[in-house]
């Protein structure tokens, strides 16, 4: 007797859901729109980060003179 065929199908993320979803709900330049907009979000908070690190740097560098 043979065993059955095991299947790997992924599980969709909670990402991948969302997107499904959005796709149905959004026309292409809206999605389009919207990521963008998401990217420069992030864009922003990393530079945000980046100035932030800067600035204790250089406060720490002055208190040590």
């Amino acid at each position: 007797m043979q065993a059955a065929p095991v299947r790997a199908n992924a599980i969709p993320s909670f990402t991948d859901a969302l997107r499904a979803v959005e796709s149905l709900l959004m026309s292409g330049g809206q999605r389009t729109a919207r990521r963008n907009a998401w990217t420069s979000v992030l864009e922003d908070r990393r530079r945000a980060k980046d100035r932030f690190e800067a600035q204790r740097v250089l406060e720490q560098a002055a208190t040590r003179s």
